[in-house]
């Protein structure tokens, strides 16, 4: 595992011919393998995975839980099971790293992250929205205003078929109009603030607002 996210930043660091190489060559492979190895691999479907932690968590549909808590007036501990019971919504929308790599029309489904703030009813004092991973290590945030798009989900399915692990399931953010930093993998809690908190990595320097094509000193084209 170690050697392929080693070999993920290789493929981002050597660029856009070797990428695009890879694409053509692992296409067929992604389709045949069983296993999802091939995920892991820098241009494997045009997707690139990345990690801040040597391991990924490994959390079950069934033992999931997602706290949401803070300046709420009932703060509330949904379950797998307890998300599948909500209206769920379905998005449709390119993925785009910071980095400049971009995956093409991405089927999205889950529930509206306004849904679950509805369900907890945040206090007057309520400004921003705060998210950690089941890492332990990753942190993202949004605006109250942001928090409340209608292209904001808590995904618990892509392309059909439930989140996987490499890609940050059971159950992830998707921001759908940010760079995939903001959509947060391995969603473990939301907590309602008074102030937007920094990220993980925007206390490393990327921008909080990181709109495509608006921050991070990048246009939305793809490498």
């Amino acid at each position: 595992m170690l050697g392929l996210v080693g070999l993920g930043a290789v493929g981002v660091a050597v660029g856009a011919p070797l990428s695009r190489g890879a694409d053509r060559a692992l296409s067929s492979v992604r389709g045949a393998d069983p296993t999802g190895i091939s995920d892991l691999i820098p241009g494997a479907g045009g997707w690139r995975y990345y990690s801040v932690t040597s391991q990924q968590p490994d959390v079950s549909a069934a033992d999931y839980q997602l706290s949401v808590e803070g300046l709420v007036a009932t703060p509330q501990t949904f379950s797998y099971a307890d998300l599948a019971a909500l209206p769920q919504t379905g998005l449709t929308r390119d993925f785009q790293c910071v980095t400049g790599w971009r995956v093409d029309e991405v089927p999205w489904s889950g529930v509206h992250l306004r849904d679950l703030l509805d369900a907890v009813t945040p206090t007057g004092a309520a400004a921003a929205v705060t998210f950690t991973s089941l890492d332990g290590a990753y942190t993202e945030s949004l605006t109250m205003d942001q928090a409340l798009s209608d292209e904001v989900l808590v995904a618990t399915h892509m392309y059909g078929q439930p989140v996987t692990r490499n890609h940050g399931g059971p159950v992830r953010l998707y921001v759908a109009a940010m760079y995939g930093y903001k959509s947060l993998k391995w969603l473990g809690g939301i907590t309602i603030v008074d102030t937007v908190q920094p990220g993980y990595w925007e206390r490393r320097g990327y921008d909080i607002d990181a709109y495509v094509g608006a921050s991070n000193g990048r246009s939305d084209e793809p490498i």
